[in-house]
């Protein structure tokens, strides 16, 4: 079981508040995402959730159990940190075993539950090395491991990937989410890298300034953002936003439309702009494109290698069904 429930959960730091009062619902065996800019108040609610940080207000579910006020080593769960606080001199296996050995289990339950978290993290031909001898990437699989064989209600990881490079990153994030389908445990996964929260989760937290902005799935989010802010946050490259009088034609004060949802043309078409800085990445080609309709430059995708001249005039049509309408509140029109 990991299902766990915050209700009204608030916190301060003397008369500052990090995380107004919020509710929130993580079921059993789900892959959750916190994500949001640098100071949003992710890492603090998910070290709130862990015990970590003392609860000012409102009440923390663990399995239908009060946890507000229980500590940490009690609350059945496992965190992996963004560093990997592995002991040097110790061996992999003895790293992993650290825990348990701690909990005074007998040798027999340590090296099964050891031996399985080493299978299942493809270890098993490193337990006898030192983590100087590791990559940064088996190093975080044996931090990992070393969570797995506490058999922990649910795993907390905090930007586990922010020290490795963009390679391993992608590999380590299959990792994880293979990971999360065989042992079907719930997780909760922060991170500020967007790609992550999309490719990663079951369902995506979307903070800022410790408020939660919204809560579905990742195409839930891409689909139907709330509001500016997760518009803009949601999508890489992100969502073209525009104001004004071009917002007007269509009774908003603001339009989005994603990059990929804007047909351009060397011809004809809405917006008349010039073409700017492009980025040729084999499958897809985005243009940065300085536009009528927006002080900003409009980003476009185009499918596979297109070219256009630096300094070249296009024309830029949104498609109609595409486009996303918000108020003077930056809240979404349906």
């Amino acid at each position: 079981m990991g299902r766990i429930q915050l209700d009204q959960v608030k916190k301060t730091f003397g008369d500052v508040t990090v995380i107004p009062p919020l509710d929130l619902e993580i079921e059993d065996g789900e892959f959750v995402v916190f994500v949001g800019p640098s100071g949003c108040g992710k890492s603090t609610l998910l070290r709130l959730i862990a015990g970590l940080e003392d609860t000012t207000d409102g009440t923390i579910m663990i399995d239908d159990h009060d946890a507000t006020r229980v500590p940490p080593a009690k609350r059945g769960l496992a965190m992996v940190f963004q560093s990997y606080a592995l002991y040097p001199h110790m061996s992999v296996r003895k790293n992993i075993a650290f825990p348990l050995r701690m909990a005074k289990l007998d040798q027999a339950e340590i090296d099964r539950r050891v031996d399985g978290a080493a299978d299942v993290l493809n270890l098993t031909d490193y337990l006898d090395r030192r983590p100087g001898q590791l990559s940064g990437g088996q190093r975080q699989r044996v931090a990992i491991g070393r969570a797995i064989v506490r058999e922990p209600a649910a795993f907390l990881f905090d930007e586990p990937l922010s020290n490795l490079d963009a390679a391993l990153r992608v590999g380590m994030r299959l990792e994880i989410s293979e990971l999360h389908k065989r042992l079907a445990t719930t997780m909760i996964y922060v991170t500020h890298d967007q790609v992550e929260a999309m490719t990663m989760a079951d369902k995506i937290v979307v903070l800022q300034a410790g408020v939660i902005e919204q809560v579905g799935s990742p195409l839930e989010l891409y689909r139907r953002p709330r509001n500016t802010f997760v518009a803009g946050f949601i999508g890489s490259p992100k969502m073209n936003l525009i104001a004004g009088a071009e917002a007007a034609k269509h009774s908003a004060a603001t339009i989005g439309v994603r990059p990929e949802h804007i047909e351009i043309s060397e011809t004809e078409g809405a917006w008349k702009g010039t073409v700017g800085v492009s980025e040729h990445l084999g499958s897809d080609t985005f243009f940065h494109v300085q536009c009528e309709a927006s002080p900003e430059p409009l980003t476009v995708r185009a499918t596979g290698e297109v070219s256009l001249s630096y300094g070249g005039e296009v024309h830029l049509t949104p498609r109609p069904e595409h486009i996303h309408r918000f108020d003077g509140q930056g809240l979404r029109i349906d």
